[in-house]
């Protein structure tokens, strides 16, 4: 079941929804996008996809790592 929502936002970013995403399909863009934010379920499933994904792991380990001792007090 789907429930009706309100919203405010900037007229540009509306603009912007409105040239890229099209008029029918900015409710299921916005959806789409934050579905993983609030459903608990949904985003655990997104989390274990990214840790699967070997390849994105690596970089990510590479990246944390080159970090190391950048940081200063």
């Amino acid at each position: 079941m789907h429930k009706k929502l309100t919203i405010s936002i900037d007229e540009q970013v509306y603009k912007g929804l409105y040239e890229v995403v099209g008029k029918g399909s900015i409710s299921q863009f916005i959806e789409t996008l934050v579905r993983p934010h609030v459903i608990k379920d949904e985003l655990d499933a997104a989390y274990k996809l990214m840790a699967e994904d070997r390849e994105r792991e690596a970089e990510a380990l590479v990246w944390t790592e080159a970090l190391v001792g950048d940081y200063e007090e």
